[in-house]
């Protein structure tokens, strides 16, 4: 089995590169966002089906990691834990894992939300396992609050979620009432 491609990304597709190691071009499916040309390193998974042999590659083993929880939950294959990785950042995704945050989640591509209850409810125990660190677990139980109240105020939630991780990772202690102006604040000024 191949554990690890060092190369140069030769080709970009659509969800996969050609990364080039010593003269042989091997097809990496990967949610990582690469330039062409450029030399990259990357974790292995191989994924044997009777009909394909399918490499995914990532830039992490917390990623790589991520990447088998995802896809032992019943439901989820490679192909919607790809689309899932692709489009939530692993921290983000653990995150809402952890807080039982459906919606973040379901905004994948080919992910309702009985899909992203299934995965919360399967993985929920797990967030902290394998490498995969979530930060203080004391530290989420505000975020659901802010998200829902910043969406309530007409900010989409993949816009405001790292910022609000970090505001409530940085005032442990506060309410929703003391983090949402906090939150404004800080959007203000990123405009």
């Amino acid at each position: 089995m191949i554990g690890k491609l060092q190369g140069i990304v030769d080709y970009i597709g659509d969800g996969y590169v050609i990364l080039l190691v010593h003269d042989i071009g091997y097809k990496v499916f990967t949610p990582e966002y690469l330039t062409p040309k450029s030399t990259v390193s990357m974790w292995i998974e191989t994924v044997v089906r009777e009909d394909s042999i399918r490499l995914f590659g990532f830039g992490s083993i917390a990623a790589q990691n991520l990447f088998n929880m995802l896809t032992a939950v019943s439901g989820v294959g490679p192909k919607v834990a790809m689309a899932i990785m692709g489009t939530i950042k692993t921290d983000i995704l653990m995150t809402a894992i952890a807080t039982g945050d459906v919606k973040t989640i379901a905004t994948a591509p080919g992910v309702g939300k009985k899909v992203a209850e299934k995965i919360i409810v399967e993985l929920k125990g797990k967030v902290g396992n394998h490498g995969i660190n979530i930060g203080d677990g004391g530290t989420t139980g505000a975020l659901p609050d802010l998200l829902a109240a910043l969406e309530s105020l007409g900010y989409r939630r993949m816009d405001v979620i790292e910022m609000a991780q970090r505001i409530v990772a940085n005032n442990v202690d506060a309410d929703v009432a003391a983090l949402v102006p906090i939150a404004l604040k800080e959007i203000s000024k990123d405009k």
